[in-house]
């Protein structure tokens, strides 16, 4: 049986989170501080909850005046390091989070922590409060960062300023106009990292969704200019293609092919929440030459409020043989996640192709 994430903050952990701060805060008492991590209220407490718990629990250690934490968050970080080494273990994310809570007073100190935290956790949360403080300064640290060294810190850079990162602050100025994120993606867009170039290409993604334009010139400035890059603008195109946008299209291939068919489209008649439905259908062109598709499928969702939400998931993309007719089966799951809950209703399936919706069938969902 797998652990629940929340439940990594154990006793060990503890232990060990003891152990770090006693080497760097003299009088520290290992009892008290884990007598009062496990308060009545621990097993009720969820994972974000447990984090900002053992956050406010570490306030409770260390100086009030947040110039004199500093030095010891600081000293923190190097023992987790030398335990450790570098990485991205999210146990540690009450540290970055501790910066933007007791911190955004102290500029300076603050962004020369985070970039010492993030080498250990990643602080791409907690830096967005930073920039909406202070958004010339912080770009400008930002821009430094994604020719840092260390590939956390360059990641930092294009993660934290993401204009939609998911469960994050919102900045909305970026959503407006992303033209100070740029510079830091045009720094990091053929980066040795997979991490950092992931990032980049995320970061892509969200820009597309509010200036898909700009994400196109993009592409067209960076295509072709190595595997990297090209990954990336793959990657960060995906909204864009999922949509059918037929320009973002044209750059990797997929041209609107009229000859394009899809037959025996068939699917259960119903499916219950929790169960799966599967669909099957046929695909072929009568083109000359074999010809790049990419092949989609949308569920038109049934909402609370009665009304149809699409969302569009893809199949293949590849090469398609002239006159070859090509059978695709698929299952799609209908358990409810905290992402998407499932009503009951009709709802219907529709097959995309460089695209464009081709055929549909109805379905209905029920309890």
């Amino acid at each position: 049986m797998s652990t629940a994430l929340k439940d990594l903050y154990d006793k060990a952990f503890i232990s060990e989170l003891n152990s770090i701060l006693a080497e760097n805060l003299p009088g520290f008492k290992p009892a008290t501080f884990t007598k009062s991590v496990f308060s009545a209220e621990w097993q009720q407490f969820e994972l974000k909850q447990r984090m900002h718990h053992i956050k406010d629990m570490l306030h409770e250690v260390l100086p009030s005046d947040f110039a004199k934490a500093a030095p010891i968050l600081k000293g923190i970080t190097t023992s987790i390091k030398k335990l450790h080494g570098e990485g991205m273990s999210f146990l540690y994310m009450f540290l970055p989070e501790y910066v933007a809570t007791y911190g955004l007073k102290h500029y300076k100190q603050s962004v020369q922590l985070l970039e010492q935290i993030t080498q250990v956790t990643s602080a791409e949360f907690a830096v967005r409060p930073f920039i909406v403080q202070y958004p010339d300064a912080m770009m400008q640290q930002m821009e430094a960062w994604s020719k840092h060294k260390s590939l956390y810190v360059r990641r930092l850079s294009s993660e934290g300023c993401r204009p939609r990162l998911p469960w994050g602050m919102g900045l909305p100025a970026f959503k407006k106009d992303p033209a100070p994120v740029l510079p830091i993606l045009e720094n990091l867009k053929n980066d040795a990292a997979e991490t950092v170039r992931r990032s980049v290409a995320n970061n892509l993604n969200d820009i597309a969704k509010d200036h898909p334009a700009l994400v196109l010139s993009l592409i067209k400035k960076w295509q072709g200019k190595s595997k990297n890059t090209d990954w990336i603008i793959k990657h960060g195109s995906r909204t864009l293609l999922r949509q059918g946008n037929l320009a973002a299209m044209s750059h990797f291939g997929n041209h609107k092919i009229k000859t394009a068919r899809v037959q025996n489209l068939s699917s259960g008649k119903f499916v219950k929440i929790g169960n799966t439905l599967q669909f099957q259908f046929d695909i072929l062109h009568t083109e000359k030459q074999p010809v790049i598709m990419r092949v989609d499928y949308a569920i038109y969702y049934v909402k609370s409020a009665g009304k149809l939400s699409k969302k569009v998931f893809r199949l293949r993309e590849g090469n398609f043989e002239p006159g070859k007719k090509y059978t695709i089966t698929k299952n799609q799951h209908f358990k409810d996640l905290t992402t998407r809950k499932h009503f009951t209703g009709a709802h219907t399936l529709s097959i995309i192709v460089n695209g464009i919706e081709l055929e549909k069938i109805q379905f209905n969902v029920l309890k």
